[in-house]
């Protein structure tokens, strides 16, 4: 294809990918009320009686200015479109890109098509199941005497930043499948790894949690060291059976073969083998057939 041509698929493939998003945008703002409720349930809000069973540590979510609430609003469905157009965009990135790959290339592609969109909602469920302690941990750091006064935009970035930075680290050990299945690294390498992938991953996790306690942390850190072992043992399977179909599949580029130099007997030639049994002589040939053999030389 020329270059106006791929840019031309790429369009199409934008467009239809932001048009679900859009529909689902649209359905998510009919339903925004369920959402914003569903989203600030794991929220301590202040009233008589969660004061007493939070100790005094609770917010009172509060609405700063006349656009607060239409921004709160549309911030709330347009994450829930892209959230729910996961599968959508996703297929549309591998029909732009597959045309350009090789037969077992398209079926890795597919895989990881398969895979990824369940680890990424995978992973946004984890992160709502965290918040809930993350916003706690968060509240504790109110001084006595004091009511945290919270708009719905600063807890929706907190909550939109845990669901992303789930969702995307979920998708981790998948692209360490991916490169071992077309051979960038193999399962032993990425075994030999496991000490500086975990402290690695609790880097991470220390850092993308906007809360520093450690429960928060383990939660996010402790499914993706499960999910890194997981892949580094399919990778492991995935080489036994490479090198079961090619022996010669762990050499390097520049490292030669096992040539086979052992000598086999040719059947039909007069004379004896190497291991000195007698071999057949070869059949006669017919006369007419050497004349003919006469006339051709």
């Amino acid at each position: 294809m020329a270059l106006a041509d791929h840019l031309r698929e790429l369009r199409n493939r934008v467009v239809k990918s932001v048009l679900a998003i859009v529909v689902i945008t649209i359905v998510a703002l009919i339903y925004h009320k369920q959402i914003e409720t569903f989203l600030l349930k794991p929220l301590p809000q202040c009233t008589t009686d969660t004061a007493k069973d939070y100790h005094g540590k609770c917010a009172q979510v509060s609405n700063i200015g006349l656009t607060s609430g239409f921004t709160w609003m549309l911030q709330v469905a347009l994450t829930a479109g892209v959230v729910g157009a996961v599968p959508v965009w996703l297929w549309q990135v591998w029909a732009f890109v597959a045309p350009g790959l090789h037969k077992h290339e398209k079926k890795y592609s597919v895989i990881f098509m398969v895979c990824g969109a369940p680890l990424f909602l995978a992973g946004v469920a984890v992160a709502f199941l965290v918040l809930p302690t993350t916003v706690e941990v968060l509240i504790q750091f109110t001084p006595d005497q004091t009511t945290p006064i919270l708009p719905p935009n600063d807890y929706f970035d907190i909550a939109t930043r845990m669901v992303l930075v789930f969702g995307l680290a979920f998708e981790f050990p998948l692209l360490l499948v991916m490169m071992n299945m077309i051979g960038m690294v193999t399962g032993k390498r990425l075994l030999g790894w496991w000490r500086g992938m975990v402290m690695a991953i609790t880097v991470f996790a220390a850092f993308a949690m906007p809360s520093a306690d450690p429960v928060s942390m383990l939660a996010l850190a402790a499914p993706i060291w499960a999910l890194y072992f997981i892949a580094v043992g399919i990778a492991l399977l995935n080489d036994r059976r490479r090198r079961r179909r090619n022996p010669d599949a762990d050499l390097d580029d520049e490292e030669a073969s096992h040539l086979d130099l052992s000598v086999q007997p040719v059947a039909g030639v007069e004379g004896v083998h190497a291991s000195g049994a007698p071999v057949a002589s070869a059949a006669p040939v017919p006369a007419a057939r050497r004349e003919q053999m006469d006339d051709i030389t």
